[in-house]
């Protein structure tokens, strides 16, 4: 058994520890935020928060996560109450097929968390890894800076 804490609650695992963590969220716990994409920590759809640092789950093995915190998309918010980053998503219409979207927020969420105010360039840098194959970088990049309090309207 490995104990994961998982969205704040404590979760004991029977799997084998180098099982990607992905896989666990996924399908023991029913958590669909973090996405399969390619498998290789590339393209950042299975991207989750490990004490506050956005991780790809789809390489991490499950024993690399005892004793630390991780965060899902279902755990920033709720449909009632999102996570200001997701509300700020939700404002610019950041989404076509939406794929994309849980490692674009959990990222955004991730430097917001350790630079409340970052620049245009810091908002780029921390989304560099992760694509977007419809093309909305423009109402993504938009989110990212309200979400930031860069943009009017901020946290509406």
């Amino acid at each position: 058994m490995i104990r994961l804490h998982v969205n704040g609650r404590a979760h004991d695992i029977d799997a084998a520890p180098d099982t990607a963590l992905l896989y666990v969220l996924r399908n023991d716990l029913a958590l669909n935020g973090p996405k399969y994409g390619c498998g290789l920590g590339e393209c950042g759809t299975c991207t989750v928060l490990i004490d506050g640092t956005a991780a790809r789950s789809c390489v991490i093995p499950l024993d690399g996560c005892v004793g630390r915190d991780i965060v899902t998309l279902e755990g920033l918010g709720s449909r009632e109450r999102p996570d200001p980053v997701q509300q700020a998503f939700i404002a610019e219409q950041a989404a076509q097929c939406g794929y994309c979207l849980n490692g674009m927020i959990m990222s955004i969420k991730a430097l917001l968390m350790r630079a409340p105010h970052p620049s245009e360039t810091e908002v780029l840098e921390a989304l560099r890894y992760n694509l977007c194959r419809c093309g909305a970088h423009v109402e993504i990049m938009r989110a990212a800076m309200r979400a930031a309090g860069r943009v009017a309207g901020a946290y509406d």
